[in-house]
């Protein structure tokens, strides 16, 4: 997370609604001689103090976690370079701003039983959000073909005891200076969702 407060204010209902409606970061885990990291969908429940996931068996996060182990989920979102040209005013230097939330806590190895509860609920979740389609459901599936698939991967839960985010959007500029950069990077090609982080920044005010 970056160190300066300016840029981590956003309210925690703000930062866990912004992972949750993500749903899908950075699962990392320490490890010698260095952390592992695999990507992975997940569906936070009501109250934000507990995500379902699942990772294949030959991930090595999988074969690695035999119990409860401290882990991170970082959610990222919309970044993109900033050049100082579009402030139109002098002395300034390069930047890149960005969203990002961090998920802190415990990942626990769930047994089997746990896996296709775990699946129906992601899959409903993200389903959900295609509406008007009719929502795919695992019953659609042959029970031979399903189960030889749920045979690949391991269920895991995801207990959160902390969530800290970081959305650095310019808030240490003026209004004036802000809002020029954030014209710019609208249809910038450096970045990811360059529209929805220029977005952002109009919609927040200098805080100094």
């Amino acid at each position: 997370m970056h160190p300066n407060p300016t840029f981590r204010a956003e309210t925690h209902a703000r930062n866990l609604g912004y992972a949750r409606d993500r749903g899908f970061g950075a699962l990392s885990i320490n490890a010698d001689p260095a952390p592992l990291i695999a990507h992975v969908p997940f569906v936070l429940d009501k109250d934000g103090r507990v995500a379902d996931l699942h990772l294949v068996r030959s991930n090595p996060i999988s074969r690695a976690v035999t119990g409860p182990m401290p882990a991170v989920i970082a959610v990222t979102g919309p970044d993109g370079y900033i050049s100082p040209d579009w402030y139109d005013v002098a002395d300034q230097v390069p930047t890149w701003n960005y969203v990002a939330v961090h998920l802190r806590g415990t990942l626990v190895p769930l047994e089997a039983e746990a896996l296709r509860g775990a699946l129906d609920r992601l899959s409903a979740h993200f389903e959900a959000q295609l509406l008007p389609k009719t929502p795919w459901s695992a019953d659609k599936m042959d029970p031979d073909a399903l189960d030889r698939m749920l045979r690949m991967i391991r269920p895991f839960r995801f207990d959160v005891t902390d969530i800290d985010g970081t959305w650095k959007l310019g808030q240490n500029k003026e209004d004036g200076v802000r809002l020029a950069a954030a014209g710019h990077l609208t249809s910038a090609p450096v970045g990811q969702e360059t529209a929805l982080l220029a977005a952002l920044m109009r919609g927040v005010g200098p805080k100094h």
